[in-house]
């Protein structure tokens, strides 16, 4: 086991607020409140200290694929996202073949059980063709409860978010097959009115995926998913923060309206993240990256993003000018949350798992710790 260390003199965020030449005590693989004998002491002043982030929705990273790749490639773009600062990542799955999801959902799961990742989300088949981003419209399905089941029972516990376009053929009853089996229906990839959205959300759906991308914009006669998911306080939304999928003025309007306790920031990361431009595969599809943004080959549609959390929470401080603390509610605590982990991350308090980043004065990572363990030193970087 490491040795008990205490992280002193840095800005610390608390739940309760950022708490100057602060400390926080790391005891074996927890957070503790009071300091072992002989404890290391790591100077960490003139920085921050936050909670490690929380992706919820992240296809892969470091050349390595989540939606298809073996299970060390999994490893390999988890631990590209971790030196990153993401210490809890949810696997997410694109659109395929319904027998090849279920296989490759067994083998996520078992990454999961181990404790590499923590759950899996699967985005597509059963989306709109309408509204279907980088995903291949021969394989789009209708979200039959049926063939819904199947994918769950696949991934044998671990399943933790579906995406739905809940307004087509069996969207409704999907959702509520999803509730009852504790995961989380997420609206997405949809074409759907404000009526219908609004029904998706009473059936139970408690998120909106990437919000404002691959759904009908805000129209003053027709106010579409994205207003109806913005008002209600039932849903948490996903924001795609890279500069890219969303101008400044779309991030300020979702702060606003849903308030910084419902949105999660998310990666939607493929392959090319943290590793560079080129030619990948996104499922089933060719993916050209290019002066770090992944389009189709064929289409030239936005094929998820190469963003990483870090970027993700120095440009939300920096550029967007949100309060640092909003920014951890958005990057840990609330995706914790809306996992059920908060009883483990998402937040500096003893007892949790010494999952935390250290950032310098210009909010770029020099540290990182995931359970106790340096993945990044701020002593060595």
């Amino acid at each position: 086991m490491a040795p008990s260390k205490v992280l002193a003199g840095a800005r610390v965020v608390l739940p309760t607020g950022t708490v100057d030449d602060g400390r926080v005590i790391v005891d074996g693989t927890r957070i503790a409140d009071t300091a072992p004998p002989q404890a290391e002491v790591v100077d960490v002043s003139g920085h921050w200290v936050v909670p490690g982030f929380v992706d919820v929705h992240n296809h892969g990273g470091g050349g390595a694929s989540f939606a298809g790749g073996t299970a060390e490639e999994v490893l390999k773009g988890v631990e590209t996202h971790r030196r990153h600062g993401t210490t809890t990542t949810v696997a997410s799955a694109v659109t395929g073949d319904l027998d090849f999801l279920a296989r490759h959902a067994g083998m996520l799961a078992e990454l999961a059980q181990q404790g590499d990742i923590a759950g899996i989300h699967f985005e597509g088949p059963f989306i709109s063709p309408c509204r279907k981003g980088a995903h291949d419209a021969q394989l789009l399905r209708d979200p039959d409860p049926a063939e819904v089941r199947k994918l769950v029972d696949a991934a044998h516990g671990h399943a933790k978010m579906m995406t739905l376009a809940t307004e087509l053929p069996g969207g409704l009853d999907s959702v509520r097959l999803l509730v009852e089996h504790g995961v989380i229906a997420a609206v997405g990839h949809t074409d759907a009115t404000y009526e219908q959205t609004l029904r998706a959300v009473d059936a139970g759906a408690s998120v909106a995926t990437h919000l404002f991308n691959a759904m009908p914009p805000i129209g003053h006669r027709s106010p579409g998913p994205v207003t109806a998911l913005l008002e209600d306080e039932r849903i948490t939304v996903e924001l795609i923060n890279d500069g890219t999928h969303l101008h400044p003025a779309a991030l300020q309007l979702a702060f606003h309206h849903a308030g910084a306790a419902r949105v999660a920031f998310i990666t939607d990361a493929m392959d090319a993240a943290g590793f560079g431009d080129g030619r990948y595969r996104l499922g089933p599809l060719e993916v050209e990256v290019a002066d770090g943004v992944a389009r189709l080959v064929e289409g030239d549609s936005i094929a998820g993003s190469t963003l990483t959390l870090d970027r993700a929470f120095k440009r939300a401080v920096t550029v967007d000018g949100l309060p640092v603390e909003d920014v951890v509610a958005a990057i840990s605590a609330n995706p914790a949350r809306l996992l059920g982990l908060a009883d483990r991350t998402g937040s500096l308090e003893p007892g949790k798992d010494a999952d935390l980043v250290v950032l310098d004065d210009a909010f770029d990572l020099v540290g990182v710790m995931r359970r106790g363990a340096w993945v990044i030193d701020p002593r060595r970087g």
